[in-house]
């Protein structure tokens, strides 16, 4: 599960993960807070790990994409 976090322009403001490696995603958490949604699609997206088809960062990608199609709300 990834929870994430952004801001009326699109520029994450926090992310967590519930599983995976802690330590590689606090870093990765750390990395993207602050970047435009774009800006880490455009860096993580296809990521592979290992023989898997893909990544954490990679589903991070997933989750943005959804969060960019979300309706926004007050």
């Amino acid at each position: 599960m990834i929870d994430v976090t952004c801001d009326e322009n699109d520029v994450i403001q926090q992310v967590f993960f519930l599983g995976g490696c802690n330590g590689n995603l606090q870093g990765i958490s750390q990395l993207v807070r602050g970047q435009r949604i774009d800006d880490v699609i455009h860096h993580l997206d296809g990521i592979r790990c290992g023989a898997k088809n893909t990544s954490c960062p990679d589903q991070l990608c997933r989750a943005l994409e959804l969060l960019k199609q979300a309706p926004v709300t007050d």
